[in-house]
């Protein structure tokens, strides 16, 4: 067997910091995975990360409004800057080039055209050639994930492929799918470092702790779980982490439902750790997410989980309801999650069951392995263009 070769490879994120959300914690784990054995370089317009051996290149921001053109911006520049000398250039953004090319969201012709017949169609078409934006992005799409150079094509899940194939049949090739990870499975906290962790973020000591994280509030389904909550007994809290600049929409809503009280707005956290080891469960009522990182880093974290079904999060596809999570098959329900909560708050067997099995699964899903299906990626790669 060949061995591995040791490799200088450019990772493309516009955001490279633990803060930004799934997409970039998936990249930021593969880099320190794989930063011991090979040369990584990452080029961002924003760095919040330090890791012994990566290379950090900062990428100008020319504008930061409008995103299409800021978008443009970085393609181009990351373009020119890793043009030459890299054996592998892996993107996590609508670039045209990269030999790797991560897929972390719906295809934004899938969006915009799946489902649409005659004139419906046509109209949505109009509406595409007089946007600016919508060009822009539907060109950038379509070099990247045109194959006329070798190219895999990686989503992160078994819900995005066939999306993928239906918004670009000709992709369906070169298409792999490596889900997220986890570093470790902790297990759940105990009664002692759940109350530290309390104390520490400024949380209750005592009742029962939902926990919510995401940076967009609405699209992973804060409003439904506010509405929930106003329908659970008085001693259940919710504690949110993510984009600060959504609070003060959100503080209005939980004023408008009398939860000024129970609900804890904790910021963007550079560590989520002391939010799991807080929490008595998370809700992620998501209306759309290709995965949800989150929901598996709260499993190897012990918590019971509550998560949209596979329609809505692409993990639920994976989860057996009321073994390893419990299922909505409506995000939008909030009784459904009410009730599916209050059953996680009383039942003292079903939450450890749901605890165990997810650990269980959490534990199928680490890091250290899926680091290593992205480094065989690369190095086939490589091999080609040495050939």
């Amino acid at each position: 067997m060949q061995s591995p070769q040791r490799l200088r490879i450019a990772v493309l994120n516009r955001q490279f910091s633990p803060t930004g959300g799934g997409a970039e914690r998936y990249s930021i784990a593969l880099v320190e995975h794989l930063a011991a054995r090979h040369d990584i370089h990452v080029f961002a317009q924003h760095i919040g990360h330090d890791w012994p051996g990566v290379t950090y290149h900062k990428v100008s921001q020319a504008l930061t409004r409008p995103r299409w053109l800021n978008q443009l911006w970085y393609a181009t520049t990351t373009w020119w800057a890793t043009r030459r000398g890299f054996d592998v250039v892996h993107s996590h953004e609508n670039t045209w080039h990269g030999n790797v090319q991560t897929v972390h969201v719906l295809p934004v012709k899938y969006n915009l055209l799946h489902g649409l017949t005659g004139w419906r169609r046509v109209v949505r078409w109009a509406k595409i050639v007089t946007s600016p934006r919508l060009l822009v992005y539907l060109a950038l799409e379509r070099s990247r994930f045109s194959l006329r150079k070798p190219r895999v094509i990686v989503v992160t899940s078994n819900s995005l492929v066939p999306q993928m194939q239906a918004a670009y049949p000709a992709s369906q090739g070169a298409i792999k799918v490596i889900t997220p990870g986890v570093a470790c499975v902790l297990g759940a906290a105990t009664a002692l470092q759940k109350s530290k962790s309390r104390r520490e973020l400024n949380l209750p000591e005592n009742g029962f702790c939902i926990l919510f994280v995401a940076n967009d509030y609405r699209k992973k389904g804060l409003p439904t779980l506010l509405q929930a909550l106003s329908k659970l007994p008085v001693n259940a809290y919710v504690a949110v982490v993510g984009n600060p600049a959504q609070i003060p929409h959100f503080k209005t809503q939980a004023q408008a439902l009398g939860l000024v009280d129970r609900v804890f707005f904790l910021g963007a956290l550079q560590d989520v750790t002391p939010a799991y080891v807080a929490a008595d469960c998370l809700a992620h009522p998501t209306l759309e997410d290709t995965f949800a990182m989150v929901v598996l880093e709260a499993m190897a974290h012990g918590l019971p989980v509550v998560v949209s079904a596979a329609r809505y999060c692409g993990i639920a596809a994976l989860l057996r309801h009321d073994q390893n999570a419990l299922v909505l098959s409506d995000p939008l329900d909030s009784l459904a999650l009410a009730v599916e909560l209050a059953r996680v708050a009383q039942d003292g067997v079903l939450r450890h069951q749901l605890s165990q099995g997810g650990l269980m699964f959490a534990a199928h899903h680490q890091w250290a392995a899926l680091a290593q299906q992205q480094e065989q990626i690369y190095q086939y790669l490589a091999r080609g263009k040495r050939l």
